[in-house]
């Protein structure tokens, strides 16, 4: 009876102290593997799109630091998914062909 009058913090707030599992961002290894499978599947389709996205994913997964041990994926991502990026831009500028001489 002396808590009567009293509110505890947890009924006002459920999600303070100890609550539930509330992460918002991927961890390191999850990044990892999907700038792996971006970088891979890059190689066979939209490979513009992918590359990049391979680069970043496996940029972020190292903790923006080329600095300390890092697991193969993330970097494996990053050397791939910027082989992606140069072959699509190389294969783009192919496809305009010759305009020299040409309407």
């Amino acid at each position: 009876m002396a808590a009567f009058g009293r509110q505890h913090t947890t009924r006002r707030h459920p999600g303070s102290r100890g609550g539930g599992w509330q992460r918002s961002a991927p961890d390191s290894a999850t990044l990892g593997i999907i700038g792996l499978v971006c970088a891979v599947a890059g190689f066979f389709v939209l490979g513009i799109i992918l590359g990049p996205v391979a680069i970043i994913c496996g940029w972020l997964a190292m903790g923006r630091s080329w600095k300390g041990p890092h697991a193969i994926p993330p970097l494996v991502a990053v050397v791939l998914g910027a082989i992606d990026t140069l072959l699509a831009i190389i294969w783009l500028a192919s496809a305009t062909g010759p305009t020299i001489g040409f309407f």
